[in-house]
């Protein structure tokens, strides 16, 4: 089996809508009985307890992020880009790509993600009901993704779907559902490269200042980004940049709902604990849920053999529940310290724009507390997740705010 195939095959322990959004009580019994398992079905090995996710994840010389088996298929662009590549390609270019994210690109940036979120917080009123994903989660990291790459805000309805179909799962597992799904994904691929090779020849001509500018002048002695590197980075940090955000968001909000105390703790001292709470938010229900890789040699994991040219999924969600490193591993607290969850990985793939992931979090939720001093699930809202094996969250979420 391709690994592109497998990568999109759902599993067959987690087939409802609340299997999906609610995955872990599968996980612990999976740490408990079967931490490293090979899914016959898919193809493809799970790890599930912390430490050997952190392995598979931080050992880039024996995982491979170069995750395609068959080096004849010509490859997306998001193959071509930082997640999905190794060294010494994957150094020089995330040296070169580390220029638009310095400190002071991210201190130039804050005000602009202000403003975005005060413009989409201003018209949501207390005492209303609220579709939170539609209204403020979804739009606001587009907005910003968008102003901050330099294309058109208008295209935001755009990018809706791009993001959606990059990172969507089938239906179901039947062979129409797939070659659909793999259709879909390859227009996508074609729009979106054609998109941004527009943008980037707008910006060799008449450069500003935003992220597309900043990748077609950088260079490090005298090696600069090729249009398709640049174009295969742009759609990462699309894709990237909106879904982890959306649901890091959203997955939060729920999260305040689930435990009210700990929304009244965060609101009452934002200032000690605003922070902690997104770390929280990022560990109790990981925005991405899983990553995968291909084992360059054979190695043995927690005494279990795996042979070279293996499909590996590292389960980060479950990693981030595992007992053995948190304490009340499945109890939502904003004061969690230590925390050293995995939702952004580790090692050389770390998330480039964890930095800006966070400052998001905090900007929207410091203004969503200052607005509304309580909130609870709506009557009518019902649970709707994302069909993904690798992005986690719900496509809905209705809110009555108090």
């Amino acid at each position: 089996m391709d690994n592109e195939l497998a990568a999109i095959l759902q599993l067959k322990e987690i087939t409802t809508k609340e299997d999906r959004y609610e995955p872990y009580a599968w996980y612990s019994r999976m740490r408990e009985n079967e931490p490293i398992r090979f899914d016959e079905y898919r193809q493809v090995w799970d790890v599930f307890r912390y430490e050997d996710v952190k392995t598979v994840l931080e050992k880039k010389d024996i995982f491979s992020s170069n995750r395609s088996r068959n080096a004849e298929r010509e490859k997306s662009p998001i193959e071509q880009s930082l997640i999905s590549i190794d060294p010494p390609k994957h150094t020089a270019m995330r040296s070169l790509v580390n220029q638009a994210f310095t400190p002071k690109a991210m201190k130039s940036w804050e005000p602009r993600i202000v403003r975005i979120a005060d413009d989409l917080l201003r018209p949501l009123q207390p005492g209303s009901e609220i579709e939170v994903v539609e209204a403020l989660t979804y739009p606001l990291p587009v907005l910003v993704i968008a102003e901050l790459m330099g294309v058109p805000s208008d295209d935001q309805a755009k990018f809706k779907e791009w993001s959606d179909w990059v990172v969507a799962g089938p239906k179901d597992n039947s062979p129409e559902e797939l070659q659909k799904l793999a259709q879909n994904q390859m227009r996508t691929y074609q729009e979106l490269h054609n998109y941004f090779a527009g943008i980037i020849e707008k910006k060799k001509l008449d450069p500003a200042d935003d992220i597309i500018s900043v990748l077609t002048a950088s260079s490090i002695d005298g090696e600069k980004l090729t249009d398709e590197e640049i174009i295969g980075f742009c759609i990462l940090l699309l894709v990237a940049g909106n879904e982890t955000t959306t649901n890091l968001l959203s997955n939060t909000l729920y999260s305040f709902m689930e435990y009210p105390d700990q929304y009244r703790k965060v609101k009452n001292d934002p200032d000690r604990f605003l922070k902690t709470a997104v770390e929280e938010g990022l560990r109790f229900r990981s925005p991405v849920q899983s990553m995968s890789r291909l084992t360059k040699e054979d190695v043995v994991l927690s005494g279990q053999h795996i042979p070279k040219g293996s499909f590996v999924f590292a389960w980060m969600g479950s990693a981030n529940r595992d007992e053995t490193i948190f304490k009340d591993a499945h109890t939502f607290m904003i004061d969690r310290k230590p925390n050293p969850h995995l939702a952004f990985g580790k090692g050389i793939h770390f998330c480039l724009g964890s930095p800006l992931a966070r400052m998001e979090a905090e900007i929207v939720l410091k203004g969503w507390m200052d607005k509304f001093p309580d909130f609870r699930l709506s009557s009518s809202h019902e649970l709707n997740p994302i069909e993904s094996t690798f992005v986690y969250g719900l496509k809905e979420l209705k809110i009555k705010t108090l």
